[in-house]
């Protein structure tokens, strides 16, 4: 049996584990070990796990990941979230439609200090959920609003996702968050709008809220100003290379500590609570990258990336092409998947075809906008059903709206993504202006 059969047997067997619910941190440690002891044997294992463990988490760039969700944890123990939708809600709450779209204006505030999907999807749903029920919204709307309102965690800058991204085609974080702005807000714009073509489609899904006063307006405003100041210093400070990824969110985890302890209250109990929030995360995000490692290393001993890199290359087929089977791939493995292992388990055989194929963009340019599009591409996996994890998470704080319901809600925000993915895709400026720019300043 050659290393190609191998290594084709072994990808369909993860994807066969993941099928029936196995973890993806535990399928890809699984059958990377049996594939790599059958090609290189036990002894060459034993030294591979010996010095990739090591070699792994002592690598500084990981450092990031813990520093931006403790960030993330101290947003919502300070009360962030709800000073941001409030915010919103008073500017935008009088319009038909216009507490969903302040629900959208919050989940992108507080996307911009987690740079979680799922932490903004269920911060925001217990904060801006008890409001769009009071006023009667649909519950379509109200759930599917908010589940699609969470994607933008992972786009909007920081995310944790581009950071593995980052780390995997060996790209610079910093330039992939000044890639990643445009598009971010780019879609919270987008879903704005879907949620008014709705309500203007169908009224009684978005009653109008109360009309808040000028100086309630600005008092709300004046309410957020520690996110606006934490945003604009770590955002800030990387875009312009005043400081590293790393820098920035141990300033940004400063930050939010002092916001959360003098304005939200945060004590001990608090403190420590955010402390495991971020450790059980960051442990399962870490189990993954070592599962990614050790299968990628099988992969690269079958020869499996440079195969299918060698026959998309020599194929005739346009790089367009190519570049629509593999985002609709992305789509229909963001039915079983959540976003971080659709990255951690297609980039090692995409990235090489996408790097051997030519659309006119200089290799670092092109690092940038495949993860934009790779991106955006896995953050709809979030929403699409059967899993569609913020489905999840919004259904069950609203557990008198049947699935179904909440399925057809964030059907307008799809079609907004799938719009967006297009435009990006035909475009490649909208994701590259910014880094372009603030390279030559």
């Amino acid at each position: 049996m050659s290393t190609l059969t191998i290594g084709v047997i072994g990808f369909a067997a993860l994807l066969g584990l993941l099928a029936v619910r196995i973890p993806i941190g535990v399928a890809m440690i699984g059958v990377g070990l049996v594939g790599y002891v059958i090609i290189a044997g036990p002894v060459a294992l034993l030294s591979f796990l010996k010095t990739e463990t090591y070699w792994r988490f002592t690598t500084f760039d990981l450092s990031v990941v813990p520093l931006f969700l403790m960030m993330g944890q101290f947003a919502a123990k300070a009360g962030l979230s709800r000073a941001l939708f409030s915010a919103a809600n008073t500017w935008l709450g009088h319009h038909r439609g216009g507490v969903a779209m302040a629900a959208i204006g919050g989940c992108a505030g507080f996307g911009a200090i987690s740079g979680s999907s799922l932490a903004t999807a269920a911060t925001m749903g217990q904060v801006a959920l008890p409001e769009l029920r009071r006023l009667n919204y649909s519950g379509s709307l109200a759930t599917g609003t908010l589940a699609a309102g969470g994607t933008l965690g992972i786009l909007i800058p920081p995310s944790v996702v581009l950071i593995i991204y980052a780390i995997m085609v060996e790209s610079n974080v910093a330039a992939l968050f000044q890639a990643a702005f445009i598009p971010g807000i780019l879609a919270a714009l987008g879903y704005i709008l879907a949620i008014a073509i709705v309500v203007r489609l169908n009224p009684e899904a978005g009653p109008a809220g109360e009309r808040a006063s000028r100086s309630e307006k600005w008092h709300a405003l004046l309410e957020i100003w520690p996110v606006l100041l934490i945003f604009l210093l770590v955002m800030g400070g990387i875009y312009l290379g005043v400081f590293t990824p790393t820098e920035g969110a141990a300033i940004g985890a400063i930050g939010t500590f002092l916001v959360a302890v003098t304005k939200g209250g945060m004590r001990l109990d608090g403190f420590i609570d955010a402390l495991l929030g971020t450790a059980s995360t960051t442990a399962m995000i870490f189990l993954i990258l070592l599962g990614a490692a050790l299968f990628n290393a099988f992969l690269g001993f079958s020869q499996l990336p440079i195969y299918a890199a060698d026959f998309f290359q020599n194929s005739g087929l346009s790089p367009y092409v190519v570049l629509l089977g593999m985002i609709v791939l992305y789509i229909l493995l963001g039915f079983v998947m959540d976003s971080l292992s659709m990255i951690l388990l297609t980039v090692p055989i995409f990235w090489p075809i996408i790097a051997g194929l030519d659309f006119g963009l200089g290799p670092e340019d092109t690092k940038l906008w495949f993860g934009i599009i790779s991106l955006i591409v896995v953050e709809m996996g979030l929403i699409t059903p059967p899993v569609g994890l913020n489905v999840f998470v919004i259904n069950s704080m609203a557990k008198d709206v049947p699935m179904l319901d909440t399925f057809r809600g964030v059907v307008p925000f799809i079609i907004s993504d799938s719009i967006r993915v297009v435009f990006i895709v035909l475009f490649p400026i909208i994701s590259l202006w910014l880094p372009t720019l603030l390279a030559i300043e």
